[in-house]
């Protein structure tokens, strides 16, 4: 499988990553899980190596490169043990910044993109509301056309980067009588007038700021809308493709980090004279997890090699996210089970894991959401179309 998906380039890049992150990040991991901020100068650092231009046009500042560059990029940020500096990092780099390329003007890219690649923008992407939740079509948030501006207010829920971001992808209704049709996706600054933002306190993903944004009547010139007037919807649901896809990958990722760690514990924790890795039980309960972890790890792969020749993989995708989020959790529960009452104790890594696994079921679209989606699909035979 390495040798079908991965090159010697991207073994080096992976390589390259794993220094990184092992000297820049992990030494500040613990701080910035108890202190709830990422320092912003780890922002520049992923800038200044290129990590967040991976998938973007040169034009811009991006390297323009295959999709497996992102895939070694997410599997590797798992693996630093804290989900919420992970989805702080792919929150900026692959929602906020897939609007801005795939919908934004040359000057929004100039603006937004050029120095989301650099890190000395951070953005996010701004959905999800409190009344709603999985339901993108039932948002409250408008955006009125008044001149030359539109006035939006609403608010908007559960949004990774949402307290310490610079800028702001965010979806209203400019139609609201046209329902999901009447959809549109604005670029805003944080300074701009009559926006705020409050931190959520979080069960994990504690080092990323998830927060509560309210607009009031914040007015924003006309050339900050993205795409079309009215087309937010398609371009949303397009882009969960890529999300979700995200998620599954995340999953197998932190599902095979949590069996490693598991396995090497194991082999050096002693009961009853040897090795706990020696009790048949135990070994056939291991075996049965990487199983599990290895059939995800496969399908993923082939449904981001899919995605990379520029296939609309929303079914697959949706399976993705789907299964390995359900996997991870029973992974790291089983897991953290293994290490008996240490996998209790803080100081050991899975108890975070298991906090910061359980969102994997939740954001991104409910497992609940996602099963109605792909029965549309194979039962009812809907056939959903990219919107560009």
């Amino acid at each position: 499988m390495e040798s079908i998906y991965f090159n010697e380039e991207h073994h080096l890049f992976r390589e390259s990553l794993r220094d990184f992150l092992k000297k820049e990040v992990v030494p500040h991991i613990e701080k910035w899980e108890k202190t709830g901020t990422i320092e912003r100068f780890i922002w520049e650092k992923f800038g200044e190596m290129g990590f967040f231009g991976i998938a973007y046009p040169e034009k811009y500042g991006g390297m323009d490169l295959d999709l497996f560059y992102t895939v070694i990029l997410l599997e590797e940020l798992q693996k630093v043990n804290s989900g919420g500096f992970a989805a702080a990092i792919w929150a900026h780099a692959y929602l906020a910044m897939t609007h801005l390329n795939k919908e934004g003007s040359h000057e929004i890219k100039e603006r937004y993109l050029t120095p989301s690649i650099t890190g000395e923008k951070i953005g996010c992407l701004c959905i999800t509301e409190p009344f709603g939740g999985s339901d993108v079509a039932g948002m409250r948030t408008t955006a009125v056309k008044k001149g030359d501006k539109y006035v939006i207010n609403g608010s908007k829920t559960f949004i990774t980067n949402g307290v310490y971001s610079d800028y702001l992808v965010i979806a209203a209704k400019t139609s609201p009588e046209l329902g999901n049709k009447g959809i549109s996706i604005f670029v805003l600054d944080r300074d701009m007038p009559g926006i705020s933002a409050t931190k959520l306190d979080k069960l994990g993903w504690r080092a990323s700021d998830t927060g509560e944004i309210a607009f009031d009547n914040v007015e924003i010139p006309l050339e900050n809308l993205m795409g079309e007037e009215n087309m937010g919807f398609p371009y949303i649901m397009q882009h969960f493709a890529l999300e979700r896809l995200i998620m599954g990958i995340n999953a197998h990722a932190r599902s095979e980090f949590a069996i490693e760690y598991t396995l090497q514990y194991m082999s050096e924790r002693e009961a009853f004279g040897r090795t706990i890795d020696k009790f048949q039980a135990l070994r056939h309960t291991m075996a049965d997890l990487a199983t599990e972890v290895e059939i995800c790890k496969t399908f993923n792969y082939t449904v981001a090699y899919r995605l990379n020749q520029k296939e609309y993989v929303v079914k697959e995708a949706t399976m993705s996210k789907l299964q390995s989020t359900k996997v991870a959790d029973n992974v790291i529960y089983q897991c953290l089970q293994m290490l008996g009452g240490y996998g209790y104790i803080e100081e050991y890594p899975l108890a975070r894991l298991l906090r910061d696994s359980r969102l994997g079921p939740i954001g991104g679209g409910t497992s609940e959401i996602l099963r109605e989606i792909i029965a549309k699909m194979i039962i009812d035979g809907k056939d959903y179309k990219p919107a560009t």
